[in-house]
């Protein structure tokens, strides 16, 4: 049905009929759904569902101040392997904010201080209620800016080193993936398939995630009695740098397995391995891991520790609307949010668990 040249749009008061209830419960249920018995809420949803409601999002900026958009820099990925754990995130942090009654403002800039003179420009001009932070670093003058000017804003990646955060002050609130617990299980994964020399291939020192990977591989070696004198190679980021690194571990006979720090690595460490077994012809394949679980890990057969992106994006968004003033919180968790992890509720954080993806390059010993 039409009216004049539009569609007939549902308005507060037709939601609250069909529901039962008054326009403030309505009101209630699409801002503060906490307040309400789960089973009026489930009724006004309904009813919402039922007649296509839409909110008019202009006079709620008008009358609540804020504009129920988060922003966020579009990183740039130099490599399309291990890229895709930031395209998984963005597309979820997205449904995410979504289901809040938000929207992902996404934005480019060269370096920080390009991202904080965009902070700047959309807090005045298009009033965002906060930002989510990827790619942090000790001494981040992004979190000091933000933090300073008190404005929302989430970080994936938790802080590293005592300048991320201000003498006395509680660490910014932060998600992330536990790493250590990743390879820690890789590791374990190996030894069980009866392989005692393992090595290592990972990130240069000082690059956060990845020395915490490299923490979870040698304490499962520590753990298995194990650790002394284990191979171990740093390198970039990349396949070919994964290349040359693995097979400086393999001209070791005793090396029969490789714990890597990212599928792009263990691709490398792939290459290595079958480049040694035309030369080699005897020796035992190489087991190998890698970290992400990207489409190609899973083309290629590779072992990898899968990090659960989803789960991230929805601690995010949760997060956030924790530090914004009247923002709703979705009626019920997101997905991949019962995925495992820990939350420190006084640090206002969440570290969340992988999970490892046995595939076939995770080879039994001979």
């Amino acid at each position: 049905m039409a009216r004049g040249t539009g569609p007939i749009r549902a308005t507060l008061s037709d939601v609250a009929a069909r529901a039962g209830v008054s326009r403030q419960t309505v009101s209630n249920v699409l801002n503060t759904p906490e307040v309400v018995r789960p089973a009026t809420r489930e009724r006004v949803l309904r009813a919402v569902a039922e007649l296509d409601y839409q909110p008019n999002t202009a006079a709620r900026r008008l009358r609540t101040h804020r504009s129920h958009v988060l922003g966020l820099r579009m990183p740039e990925v130099g490599d399309g392997v291990s890229g895709e754990i930031l395209d998984r995130y963005l597309h979820a942090l997205a449904k995410e904010a979504q289901r809040a009654g938000m929207r992902i403002m996404l934005f480019a800039a060269d370096d920080e201080e390009a991202e904080i003179r965009e902070y700047r420009t959309l807090l005045a001009t298009a009033g965002l209620d906060g930002f989510a932070l990827t790619h942090t670093y000790p001494g981040d003058g992004r979190v000091r800016w933000l933090r300073e000017h008190r404005v929302p804003f989430v970080t994936f990646g938790r802080p590293r080193g005592e300048q991320d955060d201000p003498p006395g002050a509680e660490p910014h609130p932060w998600v992330d993936v536990d790493g250590y617990a990743g390879t820690r299980m890789a590791t374990e994964h190996l030894l069980e398939l009866g392989h005692r020399r393992i090595g290592f291939l990972g990130w240069p020192d000082g690059s956060g995630p990845g020395d915490d990977r490299r923490a979870g591989w040698y304490a499962a070696l520590r753990a298995a009695g194990l650790s002394e004198g284990a191979p171990e190679e740093r390198t970039e980021e990349g396949v070919s740098p994964g290349t040359g690194a693995a097979a400086r571990m393999l001209a070791d006979p005793a090396v029969t397995a490789l714990v890597c720090v990212s599928d792009s690595l263990a691709l490398g460490a792939l290459a290595a391995a079958r480049d040694l077994s035309l030369t080699a012809p005897d020796r035992p394949p190489v087991a190998v891991t890698g970290f992400d679980d990207t489409p190609v890990a899973r083309a290629v057969g590779l072992t990898s520790v899968a990090q659960p992106v989803e789960a991230v994006a929805a601690r995010t968004v949760e997060l956030l609307l924790a530090q914004i003033p009247g923002a709703a919180r979705p009626a019920s968790p997101g997905a991949g949010v019962g995925r495992g992890g820990r939350r420190d509720q006084e640090r206002s954080s969440f570290l969340v668990t992988p999970r490892l993806v046995v595939r076939e390059s995770s080879r039994p010993a001979r």
